[in-house]
């Protein structure tokens, strides 16, 4: 709940930088601050109904209020803004041509009329835009606007008593009742030279109809509705301004992809050949036509020598093994350079360009690490900590250990230096074409960096997009988006019961979280090959995927899932044979393969907007614990997907799906499911009894997806 308010001339001071730090409560001016438990002073007793004690305290009811004139100036209070992140100290997310709805209670001692307007801005700008807030009901007002633009935004609200319509009000009543109004009338008239209207028009319009009434005194024209409109903010005594709120604005691929990501190295035809940038290029077909929005790539810059890794992370390579991707720098060059074999920095920016005539963007891996060949260990020594033996730690999360790599110090002496390198190292991929970046670990470097960086970035290009791959404690992973990352890795890899899914999707769906916190479901990635996936059984990866792409708007596989891969390490959620340390090739149209399914997954998630956002989600009774199902409605209401997915392979199945009192329909017009219609067959069947009696085959098809109707 958001609270907390300042006069209007101390909230303007606030301005841009302020905006996201944790509201302050400013004391009046002239107002003393005691220390906890200090004695009062001999003065006179502030209000009646305090007393003095025999040590000569003062008690009162409260015994923090040293006078009434500390709170005689706050009349007017806006509380419980929603929506709001940490009480303003981060923003909330939304996406190009959203209407932000912005709630509030507002409410003051006494009947008057008050009056209040949502102002917002784009941080960079000096002038507010306004918009009336309206009362709904119960002292709770509501007001929208929308920004058009990516970037980073504020909102505020402001409310003060509406005197004229105060007056306005009481006369009407009075009349009504049959009273004599006349003195009524006078007091209005009076009131209406007093006024200080702020437009010239207003100004205008308040002389003329006093001009009127003063000639032929027929108070009807003190009435209209148009009068009181242009009186409105003519008498603003109390003007009251709440917090000043942050907000981001992103553009409409932060919200909903899906996202292939694959080793470039592992694109080529020819077996032990290092793949290129044009052999991703000749993929790019394929893959375009699976649906895929982004295009994801593992670090591509120059592999380090030293302490390289081997096959099956060895310790020590052998002959012609290409190393670990993330172990990056040589003396090729560093973050800002590509790894020779993959081709040149022209031929990147052809798979770039390739990608966009192919509807995809690039999503380039950002990992803040080097190899110990990297030139920044030469150029920059003090920025890496050395141990008592003058060695460089290498990396560990204990007990895994990285040897081939060492991580800078975001604290040392040149600490500004080092983060503005790193910031030059996005812009320069940035240049390139590239604007989505995946960080690997952010969790494990300082949060005031991330938070820097991504506004620094976001102030070049608000279109940038950040993915956390942060596989840590909740708190440090919603921290994260907190602090500026467009989506989120999540648990999903690990969660596979249907209550742990529920429970798991409410929390991430709920408020606050939805405010920030984009979730982005992948089934597998380089080093995550999870325990359900290694039994190869194409229902399952067919469920996990139809789970991935139907729960959340945004989604990954990591290449080689659509061809079933699955042989770990022993014992280990690791791929046997990883194409992190070596080449692959791969018949991409193998016998087995679901490329069909996968691509029309996507298809159903184009054609239907309600697939394309993830906080509007009701789960459904389902009466079968196999089996998991939930209702999804767009942003609008104008589309509603019912979703049942198998999570066991018994069957097939039958059972109840409860709709119950799901309301489906834009805001003006809910109603209830009345038919809901096969998007694969076409296939309709009426809700009865608040619900729908339906089969499923996990052999066959492990997910049914239905149009919902009224």
């Amino acid at each position: 709940m958001a609270r907390g308010l300042d006069p209007v001339h101390t909230a303007e001071k606030m301005g841009a930088t302020n905006a996201c730090k944790p509201p302050q409560r400013s004391l009046a001016a002239g107002t003393k601050v005691r220390a906890a438990g200090s004695p009062f002073s001999s003065a006179p007793l502030p209000f009646e109904g305090a007393r003095r004690t025999a040590n000569g305290r003062n008690v009162t009811a409260n015994a923090n209020i040293t006078s009434v004139g500390n709170l005689s100036g706050r009349r007017i209070y806006i509380e419980d803004i929603y929506p709001a992140v940490d009480a303003g100290r981060f923003p909330v997310k939304r996406i190009v041509d959203d209407a932000i709805e912005v709630w509030a209670d507002i409410f003051r001692d006494g009947h008057a009329v008050l009056a209040a307007e949502l102002m917002w801005r784009a941080e960079a700008e000096t002038k507010w835009r306004r918009v009336a807030m309206r009362l709904h009901n119960n002292d709770r007002w509501r007001g929208s606007f929308t920004p058009t633009k990516p970037g980073h935004y504020l909102y505020a609200i402001e409310a003060w008593t509406d005197t004229f319509a105060t007056w306005r009000r009481d006369l009407l009543a009075k009349r009504d009742a049959g009273q004599d109004v006349w003195l009524d009338v006078q007091e209005g008239r009076e009131l209406l030279a007093s006024l200080k209207p702020l437009r010239a028009a207003e100004a205008r319009l308040i002389g003329d109809v006093c001009q009127k009434y003063d000639a032929d005194h027929d108070h009807e024209a003190l009435l209209s509705d148009t009068l009181a409109a242009a009186a409105a903010k003519g008498k603003q005594d109390d003007l009251t301004r709440s917090t000043i709120f942050p907000l981001v604005i992103d553009r409409p691929l932060a919200r909903a992809g899906a996202w292939y990501e694959m080793m470039p190295r592992s694109q080529g035809r020819v077996p032990d050949q290092h793949g290129t940038f044009d052999d991703c290029i000749a993929r790019l077909p394929e893959i375009a036509a699976l649906g895929f929005d982004v295009l994801y790539l593992p670090p591509i810059h120059p592999i380090g020598h030293t302490n390289r890794k081997g096959r099956n992370n060895a310790l020590h390579a052998e002959p012609g093994d290409p190393g670990s991707p993330y172990a990056i720098g040589s003396e090729k060059g560093g973050h800002d350079a590509v790894h020779p074999e993959l081709g040149t920095l022209d031929g990147f920016r052809r798979l770039v360009a390739a990608c966009a005539e192919h509807g995809m963007e690039i999503a380039l891996d950002f990992a803040v690490q080097c190899s110990p060949d990297h030139p920044w260990l030469k150029q920059h020594p003090e920025w890496f900590k050395r141990r008592p033996d003058g060695s460089i730690r290498y990396a560990e999360n204990p007990p895994k250990k990285y040897e081939d790599i060492v991580n800078p110090d975001f604290y040392c002496s040149t600490s500004d230096q080092l983060w503005k390198a790193l910031r030059d190292i996005v812009l320069f991929w940035l240049k390139q074409g590239v604007r989505i970046f995946r960080v690997d670990n952010p969790h494990t470097k300082p949060f005031a960096f991330w938070e820097w960086l991504i506004r620094e970035v976001q102030s070049v290009d608000p279109n940038v997009i950040f993915l956390s791959e942060a596989f840590t404690r909740p708190k440090v992973m919603k921290a994260l988006a907190k602090l500026g990352f467009s989506q989120s890795y999540t648990y999903f890899t690990w969660r596979t019961g249907k209550e742990e899914l529920q429970a798991y999707l409410s929390e991430i769906t709920r408020y606050p979280e939805r405010e920030y916190f984009r979730p982005n479901f992948f089934v597998n990635t380089p080093d995550i090959l999870p325990i359900h996936l290694q039994s190869g059984e194409p229902w399952m990866f067919k469920s996990r995927v139809a789970l991935a792409a139907t729960l959340s708007s945004n989604y990954g596989i990591y290449n080689g899932f659509e061809l079933l891969e699955h042989e770990p390490i022993p014992g280990k959620e690791e791929y046997l044979n990883s194409e992190k340390y070596e080449l692959k090739v791969r018949d991409w149209d193998g016998p087995g393969n679901i490329n069909t399914y996968i691509g029309h997954l996507n298809w159903l998630r184009q054609s239907n907007l309600a697939l394309l956002q993830t906080s509007n989600l009701r789960f459904a009774q389902v009466d079968d614990a196999e089996v998991i199902g939930f209702v999804k409605e767009s942003m609008a209401g104008d589309n509603a997907v019912a979703v049942v997915i198998a999570l066991s392979k018994a069957g097939p199945r039958s059972f109840w799906f409860h709709f119950g009192d799901i309301l489906i329909g834009p805001p003006e017009l809910r109603q209830r499911v009345g038919t809901i219609e096969n998007l694969i067959t076409g296939e309709r069947h009426t809700i009865e009894w608040g619900g729908v009696r339906l089969t499923i085959d996990p052999e066959q098809d492990p997910a049914l997806l239905f149009r919902c109707l009224t």
